[in-house]
């Protein structure tokens, strides 16, 4: 299963460390996106990074509509399903699947950048404020498969 991390507050402030960890995962910039592999070393990098970033477990339908939507080559160009066809010769539900199952990975597509630029949630975050756990009611850290929901409201 793959794991959707979305940088929720800034970088300012931080600790060596923390900025560290968030070079670790890619993440540069508030409301950034990556999709990694559920392992233990970015369980680790995610656990000490609760406080700024949220994570879940992402879906194969969200996965699609990311990289259609929000998914970017060098040149800030979108992606397009003629370009993934001729670089993977897949289409985009191919190749969503195949990343899924990890027998392809983003960085295998020539030019894709491996991180989402995302928007604001549409409707806000949750009521309890982007300081607050989401066990809490609020924005940060683990949510499960509610990452789908928040990553539609981004894209």
């Amino acid at each position: 299963m793959k794991l959707a991390v979305i940088q929720v507050r800034g970088g300012i402030h931080l600790s060596p460390e923390h900025k560290q960890s968030l070079n670790y995962l890619q993440l540069r910039k508030k409301n950034s996106c990556v999709i990694l592999e559920n392992s233990p070393s970015y369980m680790g990098a995610l656990v000490k990074l609760k406080d700024y970033v949220t994570w879940g477990e992402v879906d194969e339908q969200t996965l699609k509509l990311l990289l259609e939507k929000r998914g970017r080559l060098a040149g800030n160009q979108l992606i397009s399903e003629n370009y993934l066809k001729e670089k993977t010769k897949m289409g985009f539900e191919q190749f969503v699947k195949s990343f899924a199952d990890n027998k392809i990975k983003l960085k295998d597509v020539p030019g894709l950048k491996t991180y989402f630029r995302l928007t604001p949630p549409k409707g806000g975050f949750e009521r309890e404020g982007i300081k607050t756990q989401f066990s809490l009611g609020g924005a940060l850290g683990y949510r499960k498969d509610n990452i789908n929901n928040l990553l539609r409201r981004m894209i």
